[in-house]
């Protein structure tokens, strides 16, 4: 009995030693395998930081403004008797567009201006009494009130008939009729709007920091979308004396040349205005910058000789920058970065300090001033 119980506890006792050994030598592997990936390049992409000429600009948006522009009316009813335009048409100032029947204004009118005519030949003939001393002065001054009461009707009456014609307040170019000949206009209702397209203003707005960089004169780029490959260019004319309290901002209108009509008033427009002197600024893609509430760092690739299979030992080094001002796809960079130095654009999310690095620079991030939107 004894001899089976040792041979027992020595057959457990192997199992159990196995077992160990087994888990030892697993949990080795592992610990070899997990230190070895650390080791291991990371992939990246790079660009070198180059200087570049950078333009300081301010940024707006704004909205595209007739020099004149209105929705044509008239202040009385009435029936449309003739129309003379045509939609789109370019007229000048005072041409007549529309008329309304004014016949019983017309004959109002006449009826007015003979009790005017005979009143003057009242008057006249009781002056040439009132020098012979045949009537008294009294019925001459009555006389005169009444021809000014009479010639007041006349003006009025007059006023009321040309209210019946809409005539072109200034020169522009016509939209789209709404109105036909024989229909009953109210009072107020829109016949066609006029606008004046050449030259057109754009307002934006800038906030009250800006005030000291901009003056009246500045040139102004204006891009719209409708043709997303011009720039219109103009000058401040513009700027509003007062900054809006609700917004801190200040209301600037620039003007812009028009000539072929292809800005429309109410149209969204950017704005761009040049500040100051060029600068050379050390610039990166925005991709290169990692943004955080510490600090904005970049990843600088640096050269440590030759590893012992004879290639380059890459590795990261993390750098805290001064970020400038941004255009499109690039940023500025003040301080922490040199013309030269190799920087991490792509893959930083897996990086830390002096982690070996293998570049593939097959895709790289955009890095254009001025990017635009695919066409679909």
């Amino acid at each position: 009995m004894i001899k089976r119980m040792l041979i027992m506890l020595v057959l457990v006792g192997v199992v159990l030693g196995s077992v160990f050994g087994f888990k030892t030598f697993v949990d080795g592997k592992v610990k070899e395998f997990m230190s070895g990936m650390g080791n291991q390049p990371q992939t990246v992409s790079t660009t070198k930081a180059a200087l570049s000429d950078w333009q300081p600009e301010l940024e707006a948006v704004g909205s595209l403004r007739a020099v004149n522009g209105a929705d044509l009316s008239l202040e009385v009813a009435g029936v449309v008797e003739a129309i003379d335009f045509q939609s789109g048409d370019d007229v000048e100032q005072g041409k007549v567009l529309l008329r309304l029947r004014d016949e019983d204004e017309v004959a109002k009118l006449k009826s007015l201006e003979a009790v005017a005519d005979l009143s003057q030949i009242t008057y006249e003939r009781d002056v040439k009494q009132l020098a012979a001393k045949a009537i008294a002065q009294a019925i001459v001054d009555n006389d005169a009130a009444n021809l000014r009461n009479y010639r007041a009707q006349v003006a009025q009456q007059k006023a009321i008939v040309d209210k019946k014609t809409l005539r072109a307040p200034f020169s522009g170019h016509l939209g789209v009729r709404q109105v036909d000949v024989g229909q009953y206009l109210a009072a107020g209702t829109v016949i066609v709007t006029l606008q004046a397209l050449d030259p057109i203003y754009v307002d934006f707005l800038l906030p009250q920091q800006s005030l000291d960089k901009i003056k009246v004169g500045l040139p102004a780029n204006v891009k719209v979308d409708t043709y997303p490959d011009k720039t219109f260019t103009g000058k401040i004319t513009a700027i509003n004396p007062k900054v809006e309290a609700s917004s801190r901002n200040v209301q600037v209108r620039a003007t812009l040349a028009n000539p072929e009509h292809k800005l429309l008033p109410g149209m969204f427009a950017t704005v761009d205005i040049d500040v100051g002197s060029a600068q050379r600024l050390v610039t990166l893609p925005q991709t290169a910058i990692s943004y955080n509430p510490y600090g904005n760092l970049v990843y600088v690739v640096d050269d440590k000789g030759k590893g012992p299979d004879g290639k380059p030992m890459l590795v990261a080094r993390q750098t805290f920058v001064t970020t400038g001002a941004t255009r499109g796809d690039q940023v500025s960079v003040l301080k922490g970065v040199k013309e030269g130095d190799t920087i991490v654009t792509g893959g930083q999310m897996k990086l830390r300090n002096g982690v070996p690095l293998a570049i593939n620079n097959k895709v790289l991030p955009k890095d254009d001033p001025n990017p635009r939107p695919l066409d679909n």
